[in-house]
């Protein structure tokens, strides 16, 4: 493998990384998420095959993520929309650590296209 390729797959890689953080710190910055998965959308072409399922699975964290999001801030009105909006953070961490512990041991992430952890 070439110089150039080498530093193509750290850049990939650390773009990973970076998506999971930015995904994190969505949860107190919201736009934050929309840069994320738009950087996902944009590297997932370039990356190897397990990277590439890394950054699927961000693509439906997001997705996935703002349909929870959309749902408890409707059902807010009826306060259990408190309830998905705390159960959607937990959500978050969750798939993000597990995402970057598979990406430290540079493999797929655990369960890429389930909705849950």
């Amino acid at each position: 493998m070439n110089q150039e390729a080498v530093e193509i797959k750290k850049s990939t890689e650390g773009t990973a990384r970076l998506v999971y953080i930015l995904y994190l710190v969505g949860i107190a910055i919201g736009f934050t998420g929309i840069v994320a998965v738009i950087m996902a959308y944009v590297y997932r072409g370039d990356a190897p095959d397990w990277l590439k399922s890394h950054y699927d699975f961000q693509i439906r964290t997001f997705w996935i993520g703002a349909l929870y999001i959309f749902v408890g801030v409707v059902l807010s009105m009826v306060l259990v929309g408190y309830l998905i909006l705390l159960s959607w953070v937990i959500w978050l961490v969750v798939r993000c650590i597990k995402g970057m512990k598979a990406l430290e041991e540079k493999t797929a992430p655990p369960n890429a296209m389930g909705w849950f952890f």
